[in-house]
């Protein structure tokens, strides 16, 4: 089984060579490519570092490919590609037999890329080879997580995937199981059956993903017969007693035992041998659980009225109603009578926008020079930043490049702050072409609006989309809610399965995360359902619908700093699962957030606790009450004492402000700042104390 990690090395590399220029603040359609094609040493400015990534990645021989990476990372120690070099080094090292080596350097690049299960699972591999059985298991636990939520990289096809996926979850699996076994083997009788359960299990999967590995097989039949279950272990044996190999004679051997303890009578061993190589895995009984469905009948928010008054006004106050009204001139907030001019960089005038009998235009000007006039047919946003858009006469909804911050009180040019270059809906001259690049429908609607759907399933039109609701309704968050209303109104509760309301506190912390995460993880690849289901699951699936997540290694640089983190609060659900806040306290959205609280107008960002905001985290971290200073190092009343500055500071860019990290296990790390520099690497220390060094961070968290 080791062999399965070492077996995909050489592709696994290769899945860095591509890389597309993703247009952030965009939502993804999984078959189709947003921006150019580009290979990821396109972001590499200087062409020595490029030149020795690529004598890096082109390397073959292991002796050579540990020595050109580390070379690499001597010279280029602050490169984009140091998690592709570090994964190098340690698949080398690991080709070489130096284990301890490879983990070392796999730790690297796992600490600026969590999310790459091609590195995970031989490293777990190599650690249980070593005996480090906690950092096997996580890492095991890790890939079959990422394995379960990210999309193929781009470079493989569907079916290589398939099979290169199968491989990776089922060696996961056997890592896992393995590890159960060995604590088997030290504990007391009772959870000793419960390690050797949860063995099979995984033992089981991993089967079922490799029924050619007969280890696997050997190693379930072993566990099934230390559980008391000889016909499930004299089937398993069985298979391996046709089966040419080392464990052929070892499966005979185990099966006349089984045989020799069997009170049956006047049965041959040759009889009872072909009897158990006719019997069927599933006349076994498992414990599968049956995935929860739901009938898809949707209400509207309206419907919700009546029973929730109180908080249907609340939510009516949110960004998440207020994200596409239709025009109404008490909802602008842009400036269309004073500062109502957008110019270029070098004074030339690109865009104005005007008021006449209560109705605002844009006026654009196009590629010849000449003024174009557009209605604004909708808002988009009411909180730090609004968007105009203009509806066309074939239903087509296309947004204005030039936005307007209430923050700064300026008109910008939004996607050219945060668009790679090259995008085509950052021109403003460009915007007269009416092309998907600024389409609403295409970009935008599947978070912006509520049950969106293709009218003619297979279409790739824009105005072949059309939705239920502008904003995020209730249904999106809380699911379909046609039947709830019904029962609810005749007097009696719903009891059929699928017929029940999402009701938040039940949920565990990744349900409710994914619920959230239908909107604010950037990441998310959509592919329209059976019946043109854009942003809701198709009828009979459960909800909410399930999106893979685009590889980390095809999203722009730009998202990202040099120290791994994300950079830009559009992927702010992919910085809060890599929490320990959340992956180990199973800490969701909720505990900070209200989605629907009350005085939306003066908490815009919906804390739970806003007037109070360390009792988000003393929640769950109670024993720093009694004396809060003793811990912060800062006086109780101070800034610097407050959780958020240290574990969550303002390091992401969102609307021309920074917003708080959601990364919230970061602590400051003078080490990584020292690397990469303030710029790549911000440090919530030096962010206080901007005129201090690094090397003062350090001795104080030395000192901590």
């Amino acid at each position: 089984m080791k062999g399965f990690g070492v077996r995909t090395l050489g592709l696994a590399a290769a899945f860095f060579a591509y890389s597309r220029a993703q247009e952030l603040d965009t939502v993804l359609l999984r078959d189709k490519v947003v921006g150019g094609q580009t290979t990821i040493l396109d972001q590499i400015d200087d062409p020595k570092e490029r030149r020795a990534f690529l004598k890096l990645y082109e390397a073959r021989d292991p002796e050579a490919r540990r020595r050109l990476a580390k070379e690499f990372l001597a010279a280029y120690p602050q490169s984009w590609m140091l998690s592709q070099a570090y994964e190098i080094a340690s698949k080398a090292c690991i080709d070489l037999g130096a284990g301890e080596e490879a983990i070392q350097f796999g730790e690297q690049s796992l600490r600026i890329l969590p999310e790459n299960p091609l590195l995970l699972v031989p490293i777990a591999s190599i650690q249980l080879e070593k005996g480090h059985l906690a950092g096997a298991q996580s890492n095991a636990h890790a890939a079959l997580q990422y394995l379960n939520e990210f999309d193929r990289p781009a470079s493989v096809t569907a079916v290589k995937w398939l099979e290169i996926r199968s491989e990776l979850k089922a060696t996961a699996h056997y890592i896992l199981a393995r590890i159960e076994i060995t604590k088997a083997l030290n504990a007391e009788t009772p959870e000793k059956v419960g390690q050797l359960h949860a063995a099979e299990e995984n033992l089981l999967e991993a089967r079922a993903l490799n029924r050619q590995s007969a280890e696997v097989t050997y190693l379930l039949a072993l566990t099934e017969l230390s559980l008391g279950k000889p016909e499930p272990a004299a089937y398993h044996f069985a298979i391996l007693s046709r089966t040419p190999g080392p464990w052929q004679t070892k499966a005979l051997d185990h099966l006349r035992r089984i045989y020799s303890a069997d009170s049956r009578p006047n049965i041959s061993f040759d009889a009872f041998l072909k009897a158990s190589q006719q019997r069927s895995i599933d006349e076994f009984p498992t414990t599968a659980s049956a995935e929860e469905k739901h009938t898809h009948a949707y209400a509207g928010s309206e419907s919700c009225r009546p029973c929730h008054a109180g908080i249907f006004t609340s939510w009516r106050q949110t960004g998440m109603a207020r994200m596409l009204r239709p025009y109404r001139p008490e909802n602008v907030i842009g400036d269309f009578r004073v500062n109502n001019q957008f110019t270029e960089p070098d004074g030339t005038p690109a865009a104005r926008m005007t008021v006449s009998r209560d109705k605002r235009y844009f006026t654009i000007r196009d590629s010849r020079g000449n003024w174009v006039t557009y209605p604004v047919d909708y808002t988009i946003g009411s909180k730090w930043q609004q968007a105009y858009a203009t509806k066309l006469p074939n239903g087509d909804i296309h947004v204005f490049p030039v936005q307007y911050n209430l923050l700064t009180g300026k008109w910008i040019n939004y996607w050219k702050m945060i668009d790679p270059p090259g995008s085509p809906r950052t021109g403003i001259a460009a915007f007269g072409n009416l092309s998907a690049a600024t389409s609403y429908q295409t970009n935008c609607a599947p978070c912006h609006t509520s049950h969106l759907r293709l009218k003619s399933p297979g279409s790739v039109e824009a105005h072949d989309l059309e939705f239920a609701e502008g904003g995020v309704n209730c249904e999106m968050c809380h699911g379909p809610g046609e039947a709830h209303v019904r029962a609810m109104a005749s007097g009696t509760a719903p009891v059929r399965a699928g017929e029940t309301i999402v009701v938040f506190k039940t949920l565990s912390a990744g349900a409710f995360v994914a619920i959230c995460a239908q909107c604010h993880a950037q990441s998310a690849l959509r592919q329209p359902g059976p019946n043109g289901e854009m942003n809701y699951p198709a009828e009979g699936n459960s909800f909410p619908p399930v999106y893979l997540s685009r590889v980390y290694t095809e999203v722009s640089r730009r998202a990202f700093y040099k120290d791994g983190r994300f950079r830009e609060t559009t992927f702010i659900v992919e910085a809060f699962r890599r929490s320990g806040c959340y992956a180990r306290g199973q800490a969701h959205c909720g505990h900070c957030h209200q989605p629907h609280a009350p005085g939306a107008e003066s908490n815009p960002t919906s804390l739970k606790y806003a007037n109070d905001p360390d009792h988000m985290c003393l929640q769950c971290h109670s024993k720093f009450i009694p004396n809060p200073g003793a811990h912060t190092h800062h006086a109780a009343s101070s800034e610097g004492s407050r959780c958020v500055a240290c574990h969550m500071p303002r390091i992401m860019n969102s609307l021309l402000f920074q917003a708080r990290t959601h990364q919230i296990d970061d602590i400051p790390n003078a080490g990584n700042t020292e690397r990469f520099g303030r710029a790549e690497s911000p440090n919530a220390c030096l962010l206080c104390h901007a005129e201090k060094s690094t090397s003062w961070v350090r001795a104080q968290l030395q000192a901590w």
